[in-house]
């Protein structure tokens, strides 16, 4: 609940002392740092058969997040079905920063057929240093893809107050994208009854690793 719902450490203590369940609000916490990435990676594995495509077209995005008053940027690499390929943490966006997230991605996805970026000079940059500049693809609102994908973070971001250390916000960045995406079932794309089949089979899919 903590990871797939914008709610706050003691939000989720009180949902479970209602349900008879009398945690503390640190338990949540340790359960979600144990257990986030484990559930995270279990998702990856079985998704990833589905995601042979995703080598079509890639969206680049960076966003700022504050971390102790200081400016931090989270990179993440979305595919166009809006699937979040990776997300990686920096203390800048120049070039080296956006070669490290991109040699990062590509060593874990592979390369793409297009990269779909802003007019982020860095990204232009780091796509020469691989030799991956024809295929770049820059434009007013061709990366509203990638641009989206941080809606659900900030949502987040809001309901946790921020972050403390780049440790967690790379650790919690990684975890909520996989959760997220397992429940986004796009529901006004699909009739009634069609939704609930897919509802009713990533909850049996999500609770395969919690049970394990």
């Amino acid at each position: 609940m903590y990871v797939r719902f914008p709610l706050s450490l003691r939000n989720v203590e009180d949902l479970l002392h209602e349900r008879g369940i009398d945690i503390s609000h640190e338990t949540v916490r340790f359960w979600r740092h144990r257990f986030g990435p484990l559930f995270a990676s279990e998702i990856r594995k079985r998704r990833i058969e589905d995601m042979r495509s995703s080598h079509w077209r890639w969206h680049l995005d960076e966003v700022f997040v504050k971390i102790n008053g200081e400016t931090h940027y989270l990179w993440r690499a979305v595919d166009h079905e809006g699937e979040v390929l990776e997300s990686y943490v920096t203390k800048t966006r120049d070039k080296k920063a956006a070669l490290k997230f991109l040699k990062k991605t590509i060593k874990k996805q592979g390369p793409a057929d297009v990269f779909v970026t802003d007019k982020l000079r860095s990204c232009g940059a780091a796509l020469r240093e691989i030799g991956a500049a024809d295929r770049q693809e820059t434009g007013r609102w061709l990366n509203n893809r990638g641009e989206n994908s941080h809606q659900p973070f900030r949502r987040r971001e809001r309901a946790m107050l921020r972050f403390r250390r780049m440790r967690s916000l790379q650790k919690f960045a990684s975890v909520h994208a996989s959760v997220y995406i397992h429940f986004t079932l796009e529901r006004s794309l699909t009739s009634r009854a069609q939704f609930r089949k897919n509802r009713a089979a990533a909850l049996a899919e999500w609770r395969g690793p919690c049970v394990a």
